[in-house]
């Protein structure tokens, strides 16, 4: 079993990172909306928008990074690498506004209690608008929890972008997913290390503009669902051989 978890410092530093592409309708409404939530800084990955996106979150107080490369994992790897060197905390949530920003205290409370190292924001539970989750990702939450449940007897219900984890438990993931994959990826490891985790409902919004790089798209959606089904099999394989993290004791 893994030692219990510590709580994190009384005063604790949440970094907010938010990976994006062409959202300049909805992102500086969504820095605004996150920075609102005790976070200490907001970093939005560009990835090479063609819009205004990264002056509009600039203008909002995000700390703005372009990663020109294509792959979400990617982006968010890059905004993983430019947090403040002493978060505690990362937040991690789309730029469109689907998620509902004020759930982070939701997601980080249980972390700065110690009760958790990992918290997903579930949107197949709570409250969802009518039209926000594509019924391929409703079906890819539905397969995901249930290939995570039968391989590692984990509980997710979803693959939902919006979660929080301590910044040294990140660390020692070993994270390594650089496409629409990477989500999938986080939930494998943090199972496979048996990190204590919660999932909470925070249900979904209608994005507030522009078009689903993936449920909007089925050519996009259809490589999204083939990157997150070759990650599965290569990280089960790949888990099946992993070294436990430091303080685990079998």
């Amino acid at each position: 079993m893994r030692p219990a978890l510590e709580p994190v410092k009384d005063v604790t530093v949440v970094s907010a990172i938010i990976p994006c592409l062409d959202e300049e309708t909805a992102i500086g409404k969504v820095v605004a909306a996150v920075l609102q939530q005790n976070v200490s800084e907001v970093v939005v990955v560009d990835g090479g928008s063609r819009d205004r996106t990264a002056e509009r979150a600039e203008a909002a107080g995000a700390r703005v990074i372009v990663e020109p490369r294509l792959g979400y994992g990617r982006a968010v790897q890059a905004g993983i690498a430019a947090v403040r060197n002493d978060a505690d905390i990362v937040v991690f949530l789309d730029g469109d506004g689907s998620d509902p920003a004020e759930f982070i205290s939701d997601l980080v409370s249980p972390i700065v209690a110690g009760q958790a190292a990992f918290v997903l924001g579930s949107r197949v539970r709570g409250s969802r608008e009518p039209g926000s989750l594509a019924p391929q990702q409703l079906l890819a939450a539905h397969v995901g929890g249930l290939l995570l449940r039968l391989v590692y007897g984990a509980s997710f219900t979803d693959l939902s972008p919006f979660r929080a984890i301590r910044r040294d438990e990140l660390s020692r993931l070993g994270m390594k997913e650089e496409t629409y994959g990477w989500n999938l990826e986080m939930l494998m490891r943090v199972a496979s290390a048996r990190l204590p985790a919660l999932e909470i409902a925070v249900g979904q919004r209608r994005r507030i503009g522009g078009v689903s790089k993936v449920s909007g798209n089925l050519i996009a959606g259809i490589k999204a669902a083939c990157s997150i089904s070759v990650t599965f099999v290569r990280l089960a394989l790949e888990l099946r051989h992993r070294q436990p993290l430091a303080g685990d004791n079998g």
